[in-house]
């Protein structure tokens, strides 16, 4: 697995008394979702391979996918794109693609790995657009080192993607949107949008709110919001 089976939990044929979402994922939604060990095997040909019906079209990423509410709208809503969804945990993972299914797509898969390691994954210029939503923003400050958004990672993204794409990342911590804005402004990005108050912004009326973004709203929250070009 690339060196990095140590930056995992489990691996899932390990797991000794597997749950019905981890079967899942080499059972009941093996054509759809890929576990630590087969994702790697698709890096440089995920048109090829596993949309080969849309080898030429874009290919999205989704970082974190959560509950999969987001993840089906998009695959839903962009039927002439492909979207592949990282995720950790099996659960949310499995019911991700589940949802996206049942809403008959086709166009998307889910992976089960460490989004820190995308080089795993994926070749330069593969990528089209990406989106990090409400990533975990370790508020404390000895935790900061944790945090998704780091000048590294952002290197590692702006080599993955085409020229053109997008990365929209969205969060309720207002530190940690102040920690992602120093280090976009500083990348080879360009930063063609930001908000402190994505819902009473001009941007509002494009966004699609997801589950924890109804949550943190239903608790007065403000949303923070970017999107970076890769140009």
């Amino acid at each position: 697995m690339a060196g990095s089976a140590q930056l995992f939990m489990s691996r899932t044929k390990d797991i000794p008394n597997p749950t019905y979402y981890v079967q899942a994922m080499n059972g009941e939604f093996v054509d759809w979702a890929f576990d630590e060990e087969r994702a790697p095997a698709f890096k440089g040909k995920w048109r090829s391979e596993v949309f080969a019906s849309a080898k030429t079209s874009p290919m999205d990423l989704e970082i974190g996918i959560g509950n999969g509410y987001y993840f089906a709208h998009h695959c839903q809503a962009h039927p002439e794109r492909s979207l592949v969804g990282i995720e950790m945990k099996y659960k949310p993972l499995i019911q991700s693609v589940r949802r996206a299914r049942k809403a008959g797509c086709e166009n998307m898969r889910g992976v089960r790995y460490n989004a820190r390691l995308l080089q795993d994954l994926f070749v330069g210029g593969e990528l089209d657009n990406v989106s990090i939503y409400f990533p975990d923003p370790w508020e404390k400050k000895r935790q900061h080192k944790y945090r998704l958004i780091q000048d590294d990672y952002l290197k590692l993204l702006f080599f993955l993607q085409k020229p053109g794409s997008t990365v929209e990342f969205k969060t309720d911590s207002r530190s940690y949107f102040n920690w992602a804005l120093e280090r976009f402004y500083r990348s080879t990005y360009t930063v063609e949008r930001e908000s402190f108050d994505l819902h009473h912004s001009e941007y509002a009326v494009e966004n699609f709110v997801t589950h924890f973004e109804q949550l943190f709203l239903s608790q007065g929250r403000a949303i923070y919001y970017a999107r970076l070009r890769r140009l």
